[in-house]
């Protein structure tokens, strides 16, 4: 079965809904639409009871998701318009890990900012040989003070969570698999013959032990959820700032972003 979306591809196929993010001329980033769409693919796996995981990857091998779309912030001040009328990245990031089944993200390029978020929030990760992993959020005057960093300590410890975003590095698939962000590096043309059979090894085990068990992982860091919240209104005021601008325009310019003046 196919539903047909303008920013992402939702198949099912046997007991595997596959949601591809599509917009590779823009690495695949996400603007408001595309997580409005995410959402409903999401809702239509959750409800869907032949399905019972779901794979989450990007168009092409050059990247699975570059976060938000910074350009679109850097023209319209905001990521574009949406059925709500704001960005929905918060009730994303609820849904996948509320939904009763496992997701596994096949990381086919880079999983960059926004986008390295939507991986780690996921249950299960596996990166192609090339894949790349990494935050750009003080780069481009934007922060995740929810799951994409609070969460991320929990897989990989305080220390390295830090330097990814304080730093803004990017790592190869081979470290992350080192650190415990990824569960298995794969040649990128296996990537999805991968993620598939993981999948189908999952549909042989039991929904119901299985939606249990998830939940209960969840459990540990559910309070996670509302300094998720806590973070987007603070996003949402920086984003109005002449600082969170710079970072914007300065990545729609391709200079560095100068933030020497808002040292505080």
């Amino acid at each position: 079965m196919t539903t047909t979306f303008d920013d992402i591809l939702y198949d099912v196929d046997g007991p595997i809904a596959t949601i591809t993010i599509n917009r590779p001329d823009r690495y695949n980033a996400f603007r408001a639409q595309t997580v409005d769409e995410l959402i409903s693919a999401f809702n239509l796996a959750w409800a869907d009871r032949g399905v019972q995981s779901v794979i989450l990857t990007g168009t092409g091998e050059k990247a699975f998701c570059a976060g938000g779309d910074v350009k679109q912030r850097a023209a319209t001040g905001d990521y574009g318009p949406s059925e709500m009328g704001f960005i929905r990245v918060e009730e994303l990031h609820r849904q996948m890990r509320d939904m009763p089944k496992p997701v596994i993200a096949a990381v086919n390029g880079f999983a960059i900012g926004g986008g390295h978020v939507l991986h780690v929030i996921c249950d299960l990760s596996i990166a192609a040989e090339h894949a790349t992993f990494g935050q750009v959020g003080p780069r481009v005057g934007s922060f995740d003070g929810g799951f994409g960093s609070l969460y991320l300590a929990r897989v990989i410890g305080e220390k390295r969570a830090r330097e990814v975003w304080y730093l803004c590095r990017q790592y190869d698939a081979q470290t992350a698999e080192r650190w415990g962000l990824v569960n298995k590096v794969v040649p990128g043309p296996q990537l999805m013959e991968e993620a598939r059979a993981w999948a189908l090894e999952l549909a042989a085990k039991s929904p119901t032990a299985l939606r249990f068990l998830k939940h209960a992982f969840n459990a540990d860091s559910e309070h996670q959820a509302g300094i998720a919240n806590l973070s987007r209104a603070g996003v949402d005021l920086y984003y109005e700032t002449e600082e969170g601008r710079e970072g914007a325009k300065a990545f729609a310019e391709k200079r560095e972003p100068d933030f020497a003046q808002y040292v505080r």
